[in-house]
């Protein structure tokens, strides 16, 4: 376990996209604010399907952005104000939709302008069956943006929501709370 304190007043974006493993991601705010991050959570409309996003408001104390159109109380467009805050942007879970967004530069909700809008490291946690992830247009997808610079942590392996085994699962909290303290040290 990496030495968690470098976590201490840093500004954390959390992307949260729809994937059976969101559960996990509220296991990560705990473990992020417990270290002493700021989370601002940006769900994916999809996301906010599967969970409601008052559980990441309570656990992170902050409000939770789904819908790009929401009233704001402020004169800045949100997504740039939360890039521009940002000391790193972790997406986890991150689908295939996600990554692919991601890599082709479309920005067509909150999650991907927030990225496209992030100078700040990138940490991404894939979570996806594994004929998914193993897809060419997938495998491509996670090249294109591990040459912009994103860091990516997981899947793992072992049985997925679908009923298979395989490489898919999103990496355990622990683990990607350590790779974001490495990539912050960095």
């Amino acid at each position: 376990m990496k030495n968690r304190e470098i976590l201490g007043g840093k500004n954390i974006v959390l992307g949260v996209c729809s994937s059976i493993a969101v559960y996990k991601s509220c296991d990560l705010v705990s473990e992020l604010v417990k270290s002493g991050a700021s989370v601002r959570v940006v769900m994916t409309a999809a996301a906010a399907k599967l969970i409601s996003p008052r559980i990441f408001q309570t656990l992170s104390k902050n409000p939770v952005c789904v819908d790009m159109w929401a009233e704001v109380s402020d004169w800045k467009p949100e997504h740039i104000s939360l890039a521009e805050g940002a000391d790193a942007l972790v997406v986890a879970p991150a689908t295939a939709n996600a990554i692919g967004h991601f890599a082709a530069g479309i920005a067509d909700d909150f999650l991907s302008t927030v990225y496209l809008a992030c100078r700040c490291p990138v940490l991404v946690a894939p979570a996806m069956n594994s004929a998914m992830y193993e897809h060419p247009a997938v495998v491509r997808n996670i090249g294109v943006l591990s040459c912009d610079g994103v860091e990516f942590v997981g899947p793992d392996d072992g049985k997925l929501a679908c009923g298979t085994s395989g490489r898919g699962r999103m990496a355990q909290v622990g683990e990607i709370v350590d790779a974001l303290c490495r990539i912050l040290e960095d």
